[in-house]
């Protein structure tokens, strides 16, 4: 099974652009990065420049807009990600655990939806588009 761990960081939300972590946090992440890899379990992952760096684009009756960041309304959002292969949604739990996370961080994690996960008339309507197999 695949699982997305979502790093959520508090205050990045405003952070300002171009803002980016300290030597040291980069240091104990890599270390970490590092034991995915070597355990076989790391698929992706990337860190994600601050929402004042980005857009949304919204849809209301099929029109878009786009609204560039920082997200006034916005809570959380999201720091970067790790797509991990691991055999059930405990193992997930327990490479996250050992994150070195700071005080102000949260991962959340996610199970990915594999094709087979859908009934056949989803399969059959996904079906031709490579990407989608699994």
């Amino acid at each position: 099974m695949r699982f997305m761990m979502l790093m959520i960081p508090k205050g990045y939300e405003s952070a300002a652009p171009g803002t980016v972590p300290d030597a040291d946090a980069v240091s104990a992440m890599m270390k970490y990065n590092k034991q995915l890899q070597d355990a076989g379990v790391l698929l992706a992952l990337d860190g994600l420049h601050p929402p004042s760096m980005g857009a949304r684009v919204t849809f209301s009756r099929g029109k878009p807009t786009v609204i560039d960041g920082p997200f006034a309304e916005a809570k959380e959002v999201l720091g970067g990600y790790w797509m991990i292969q691991a055999a059930s949604r405990e193992e997930a739990i327990e490479w996250a655990k050992r994150c070195p996370a700071g005080d102000n961080e949260t991962i959340e994690i996610r199970q990915v939806q594999e094709m087979s996960d859908f009934p056949e008339d989803v399969q059959r309507a996904a079906s031709g588009f490579d990407a989608m197999k699994s």
